[in-house]
């Protein structure tokens, strides 16, 4: 079975000040920066090696990625965090709190300039896949964003599910997952921040 390590970027000055972050970009705080350094020991501590790196095209994301592992790597738009449209830098408290039953949320951001939940599930689905099944990726770095990352999950696990196995999906932790004839499956969640010294 080939390993996904799937990793959220590092804390961002609009993850500090609670504004939504999705096409626009910020970068990234002091202790953005901590955590992926942080986590970049932590993997080497482990002894994990990867046989190839990937990002989004987003800035706060690829230099997570360049903290955590000196390592080449490649840029993919399709790992980029979902849009929110006319959402976009505006406070948190603005965005609906959706419960996932009502189909009407779905395409809510739409009608704003941005992404369907439909789409960003499509495209994290099929920019993962790709990257898996290509030859001599056994075990591969990815670091993307967290309702990026959610939607992607929503593609083999319940709702329920992800509430109790990732809850919240803070900065800089990871999802290791296994993918195995064209299936992931979810196997833990890394959260750096709280692992003991």
């Amino acid at each position: 079975m080939k390993e996904l390590y799937l990793m959220r970027h590092g804390e961002t000055v609009f993850n500090k000040r609670k504004l939504i972050q999705g096409a626009v970009d910020s970068p990234l705080t002091a202790d953005g920066i901590k955590m992926a350094q942080k986590m970049g020991a932590y993997l080497k501590k482990q002894g994990l090696t990867f046989d190839h790196a990937y990002t989004s095209t987003q800035e706060r994301a690829s230099d997570t990625l360049e903290l955590v592992t000196k390592q080449p790597y490649e840029r993919l738009k399709g790992l980029k965090e979902w849009d929110f449209g006319l959402f976009e830098a505006q406070p948190q408290y603005l965005l609906p709190k959706f419960t996932f039953k009502d189909p009407a949320e779905a395409s809510f951001f739409v009608p704003y300039g941005g992404e369907s939940t439909q789409q960003v599930m499509a495209r994290m689905q099929k920019t993962l896949s790709e990257i898996m099944a290509r030859p001599k990726h056994q075990r591969v770095l990815v670091v993307s964003h967290g309702l990026a990352m959610w939607m992607f999950l929503a593609n083999f696990m319940s709702f329920a599910e992800m509430a109790e196995k990732v809850k919240d999906m803070p900065n800089c932790c990871v999802l290791r997952l296994g993918y195995d004839a064209g299936k992931f499956t979810f196997e833990q969640m890394i959260d750096v921040c709280n692992l003991s010294e």
